[in-house]
């Protein structure tokens, strides 16, 4: 398990590469035995185990919702796990919408994620349209 100083370095990496949309950066921060853990009762909720199945996830998510991301509000890190704060643009028409992401740092890498969104309905909804 990282430690806080370790968690803060990769949680703030992985900050600026989504906020420069660099894709490469991003998906390189993912651990290969990534889990990636979504609310709701969308057809992508639940745990999601290893890059291809999170990988698969994280692109159907994108395909179903036009998204932007607005801004990185906060970077949080306690002893044992941190948290992005993220505002992002999403459906059309768009709807700005508080999401946070929690993590688990391992080997330097994310680890696994567990994704809250300030109105999971509006996610579900989403989510289960049909890509």
């Amino acid at each position: 398990m990282a430690d806080r100083a370790e968690t803060s370095r990769v949680l703030h990496e992985y900050a600026k590469a989504w906020l420069a949309s660099d894709l490469e950066k991003v998906l390189a921060s993912y651990h290969d035995d990534v889990e990636l853990h979504y609310m709701g009762e969308s057809p992508l909720a639940g745990s999601h185990r290893g890059r291809d199945a999170a990988f698969a996830a994280l692109g159907q998510a994108s395909v179903r919702t036009s998204r932007k991301l607005i801004d990185v509000e906060d970077v949080l890190v306690g002893d044992s796990l941190g948290a992005l704060i993220a505002v992002e643009d999403l459906g059309e028409p768009p709807r700005r919408v508080r999401r946070v992401l929690l993590y688990r740092v391992q080997d330097e890498k994310l680890r696994e994620c567990w994704l809250f969104d300030e109105s999971q309905r509006f996610i579900d909804g989403l989510w289960s349209k049909e890509a």
